[in-house]
């Protein structure tokens, strides 16, 4: 009984009557208007994971979450198991429901990571095949279709022949006594066709009168030509309605054999409306999700061990009353003063203190309906973090209603409930009083407050009082678990601001107010004499002195604030500018990168040309030194020869197998040999090989060659070695590998012997001593390339062999090198 009656007393039923707008279906908002509270800690975790994903969901999809064909279909499932026979409507409004609660699954299915939202609809069946039959059974307004089976196709064909024959006869009647008809009309009364005849004239059409109009000047006459047509129709008119009862009762026992999965899809949408009403209304709130924290009842060593726990502090910075921000909303309200609740770990008593309308019974409200929020999975209207306990109880005594049925005064009532509080209150209860032992006399109403709050520190989580009592302000400095809370009054305005202040306790106002007011001065300064023996004026000087302490640390923060906030906004402005810089270096990086590119690619053109001229024909020492020269060009119109190179570190000596760069071009590459004198060493890189004076390179990590004492030869240029040496000059192993028509010789779709003789004559007649040749064999199979590489591998005369680099050919083409 207290626990509806506390619900009544913070006003429940109007939040879950807004809740309840937030619903998408009537399900969801008959439950979300009788909301139950969860009686365990897990059942309130379960609601908020729910709460918490239908939050992420809504945000995701486009219109949120949709219920759309979903109806209330309990009392058809009920009437089903009865053996009762589905309307059409009822079996339709079953169908859309399936429908609606198929999407609603699909749409969950696509977020696998929704843990509690796919575990709810885990074993949700929605039978499509009595979904199907039913639209093929019954059509878009209710009603049994033609094609639900033959027989009622069959009797609704004969019906419409029995009504055109109908028609015609009547028209026929008409036509010929069309002074006698009061208007050309067919009509029905009951279930015979009729015309309107006028009555003086009613001999001139045979027939049985059906009715008659209110005036009696028109009768509805049945012609004699039609009854049996009537009768007829009346005959068919009962087989259709006898076909659609038997296709209706089939599906109907269908839908009963699966009631019990029915009327569990229905719990399981019921269930996710009433999550997405709470993220929605959460997120109209603007609303965070609470966090529970560990607090119990504790002995005094435990509580001062747990005094400067912070995790378990509750937190409720900026916390707005959820009524009265609706009522902001919608009923044009006042504006909602926010306000802070922190509470450490060892209170267990808040007195709350300050003048009657201050906002002290506000407090009390805002602080149980977001306790009963916190535990039904709502999210709450706070700043982050949210951080207060898990209440097994709320328990309220609010207001000053006398009981006029059980002649209770006002105090009566108030130690009634008080009575019910304890007997049903658990350490883990929240309790909530409001003008604690008012009502009575002053001096016992005060000492009968403090007995309350001392019996409760020790018995219930956490208790807030409301009072006037000034002896209850003392109590903070007696018991650690107590402390001071007071509602802020704007001396200048003589208005309270609604602000909660902590740790101050409130001061009488009264003699204040009276002055302000224009009340007699005499009057005010006896007054205040006769209060002041009693030392009330020294402690609401002490009082007056703490909230302009407290005020001016305000006005501190709110600068400090200030200061941050420009801190932070210029922050802001330098990282803008330095990512604007960044990005502008990019950019040039960029350009310098393309025009790099740009000017690779000429080079590369030019190369190319150079090497192309060297495949036309017969190479010589000519035709080389040219395009040594071409090439040292090329490399002096395109590398960054005006750079200064950055001093190179000495001791490099270069071994065959090494890597080694080359400045000059911009090339790394493999050394071959190093030659006598370690003066030059040979450098392949790609299918090009260099000869290159030791000067002119340098290891990867920028070391520079040690050079002999000796005097060093002029350094050469770099020469390619296609064209740093002349036939007539060099060994024969050091003949260009440069592609020509002259060394080159095509074998494809040759045979094997075939293949042996040209080969043989060409290495005879076409390719020098230490030449190279080029046979071009195909793939094909691959006989003719192994007959080739065996002929290769037995002839005196090669060196050595091998395929040709994929751009060259590949496995198609073989290069052949001479001794």
């Amino acid at each position: 009984m207290i626990q509806s009656e506390t619900l009544e007393l913070l006003e429940w039923p109007r939040l879950c009557e807004h809740l309840a707008t937030f619903a998408g279906t009537k399900l969801g908002a008959m439950a979300a208007e009788t909301l139950p509270i969860p009686e365990s800690l897990e059942q309130t975790r379960e609601l908020l994971s729910q709460t918490q994903e239908l939050y992420e969901l809504e945000n995701r999809l486009l219109g949120g979450l949709s219920f759309e064909g979903i109806q209330d279909i309990g009392d058809s499932l009920d009437r089903a198991n009865l053996q009762g026979i589905l309307s059409g409507e009822e079996l339709l409004a079953i169908a859309t429901t399936l429908s609606g609660a198929r999407q609603l699954r699909r749409t969950i299915d696509a977020h696998a990571d929704l843990s509690a939202l796919n575990g709810l609809i885990e074993d949700l069946r929605t039978y499509p095949e009595i979904e199907q039959e039913i639209h093929h059974c019954i059509d878009e307004r209710g009603k049994v279709a033609d094609r639900a089976s033959v027989e009622l196709g069959n009797i609704r064909a004969r019906m419409r022949h029995n009504r055109d024959q109908i028609y015609q006869r009547l028209q026929s009647i008409m036509q010929r006594q069309g002074n006698a008809v009061q208007e050309q009309l067919i009509t029905q009364r009951g279930d015979r066709y009729v015309i309107p005849v006028k009555a003086p004239q009613k001999d001139a059409i045979p027939g049985i009168v059906q009715d008659t109009s209110m005036s009696g000047a028109t009768l509805y006459v049945e012609p004699h030509a039609i009854v049996s047509l009537n009768n007829q129709a009346r005959v068919l008119l009962a087989l259709e309605r006898t076909e659609e009862e038997a296709i209706r009762r089939a599906i109907t026992k269908r839908i009963a054999e699966v009631s019990e999965d029915l009327e569990e899809l229905l719990a399981i949408v019921t269930i996710l409306d009433l999550a997405t009403a709470r993220a929605r209304y959460s997120t109209w709130l603007q609303a965070n999700p609470p966090h529970f924290l560990q607090r119990g009842i504790q002995d005094e060593a435990q509580s001062a061990q747990n005094h400067h726990s912070p995790g378990q502090t509750i937190t409720l910075r900026e916390l707005r009353h959820p009524l009265l921000v609706w009522q902001q909303q919608h009923e044009q309200g006042p504006t909602v003063v926010p306000i802070n609740v922190v509470i450490q770990p060892q209170i267990r008593v808040v007195a709350i203190t300050g003048p009657n309308t201050g906002g002290k019974t506000v407090t009390l409200k805002t602080v149980g309906l977001i306790a009963l929020m916190a535990k039904v999975g709502l999210f709450i209207p706070a700043k982050e973090p949210v951080e207060l306990p898990w209440f097994d109880w709320i328990l309220a005594d609010i207001g000053d209603e006398q009981s006029l049925e059980q002649s209770l005064s006002t105090f009566s009532s108030h130690i009634r409930r008080i009575t019910r509080i304890f007997e049903t209150m658990t350490p883990e209860s929240l309790v909530l009083l409001d003008e604690v032992g008012a009502g009575t006399d002053p001096t016992e109403g005060s000492a009968l407050a403090i007995a309350l709050l001392q019996h409760l520190a020790s018995r219930a989580q956490l208790t807030i009082a409301t009072t006037h009592y000034g002896e209850l302000k003392a109590l903070k400095y007696e018991d650690e678990r107590f402390e001071n809370a007071s509602v802020e009054f704007d001396e200048a305005t003589l208005q309270p601001t609604y602000r909660l202040l902590w740790g101050i306790p409130g001061r009488s106002n009264a003699l204040t107010i009276a002055r302000r007011l224009g009340l007699n001065p005499e009057v005010v300064d006896r007054a205040q004499s006769l209060v002041a023996p009693g030392g009330s004026q020294e402690v609401n000087q002490v009082i007056a002195g703490l909230e302009d302490q407290r005020r001016a640390q305000e006005t501190k923060a709110r600068e400090a604030e200030d200061i941050l906030g420009e801190t932070e906004r210029l922050y802001r402005e330098v990282s803008q500018k330095a990512q604007s810089l960044r990005d502008r270096e990019w950019e040039l990086q960029h350009s310098l990168e393309q025009a790099i590119q740009a000017a690779i690619a000429e080079a590369k053109a030019e190369i190319a040309q150079v090497i192309r001229r060297l495949q036309q024909g017969n190479v010589t020492g000519k035709d080389t030194n040219q395009a040594t020269q071409a090439l040292n060009e090329v490399a002096q119109r395109h590398l960054p020869s005006r750079q200064k190179p950055p001093k190179p570190k000495p001791g490099f000596k270069p071994q065959v197998g090494d890597r080694v760069r080359i400045p000059q071009i911009g090339q790394t590459g493999e050394v071959l040999s190093v030659s006598e004198g370690d003066r030059e060493v040979t450098v392949r890189f790609g299918l090009m090989k260099m000869n290159v004076s030791m000067s002119e390179i340098e290891s990867l990590e920028g070391e520079k060659v040690d050079m002999p004492a000796k005097k060093p030869a002029a350094a050469s240029a770099t020469k390619v070695s296609a064209a740093s040496e002349t036939l007539s000059q060099k060994p024969p192993a050091q003949a260009p590998t440069v592609r020509t028509s002259k060394n080159t010789i095509d074998l494809r779709g040759s045979r094997v012997a075939d293949a042996e003789i040209q080969l043989e004559q060409a290495i005879a007649e076409r390719i020098p001593v230490g030449g190279t040749l080029w046979i071009i064999h195909g793939k094909g199979t691959g006989k003719l390339r192994e007959g080739v590489h065996q002929f290769l591998k037995q002839h005196p005369q090669i060196d050595r062999y091998e395929l040709a680099s994929q751009k060259e050919g590949g496995t198609g083409v073989t290069i052949a090198y001479l001794k």
